[in-house]
């Protein structure tokens, strides 16, 4: 008895795996994204003697296929953010809304550039230094995540800061 028990906690353990290693699938309009399922971290660039600054960042299915919830946290909660990208059939456009640990919130668009590339836009309400809008850049390279980002901060953008995200085991944190 103990080995049937065994082959089929062993079963389920690969079905599992299986399952959650391969999605199911996404909306066609979606299906860019596939690449950038799963937690991601990156490691900023601070000043040297600044606090270490790192981002965990996970992308999933969401919304059967429907849409991709995003979350993140930087330093395991000090500021954080959920976002949800679905297809606006009205809108004939990929579409996003983007909700903050510090109370600001943004919506915007994406554009697929490539089959590893997107650009988003964004027009942001509510942010207490001055940003009203943000444009990034995203890629997949290789085993790499790399994003660039510029912020309209008073009337004036900025230079674009590069993250590169590798592949985490790492949990989303919040406070």
């Amino acid at each position: 008895m103990s080995y049937l028990k065994t082959l089929i906690l062993t079963f389920c353990i690969v079905f599992t795996t299986i399952v959650n290693a391969h999605p199911a699938d996404l909306a066609k309009e979606l299906s860019a994204f596939k690449p950038y399922l799963g937690t991601w971290q990156a490691n900023f660039t601070v000043p040297e003697g600044a606090k270490p600054k790192q981002d965990i960042s996970k992308w999933q299915r969401a919304l059967n296929g429907k849409a991709i919830r995003t979350i993140h946290s930087i330093n395991e909660g000090e500021y954080g953010g959920e976002s949800m990208i679905f297809y606006d059939s009205k809108k004939d456009s990929l579409v996003f809304y983007y909700f903050t640990t510090a109370g600001f919130y943004t919506k915007g668009t994406m554009k697929i550039l490539s089959p590893t590339q997107f650009v988003a836009y964004e027009e942001v309400t509510g942010n207490k230094e001055g940003i009203t809008k943000v444009k990034s850049t995203s890629e997949i390279k290789g085993d790499e995540f790399i994003v660039s980002t510029s912020y309209l901060k008073k009337g004036e953008w900025t230079k674009p800061a590069t993250r590169t995200y590798t592949r985490s085991n790492q949990q989303v944190k919040f406070q």
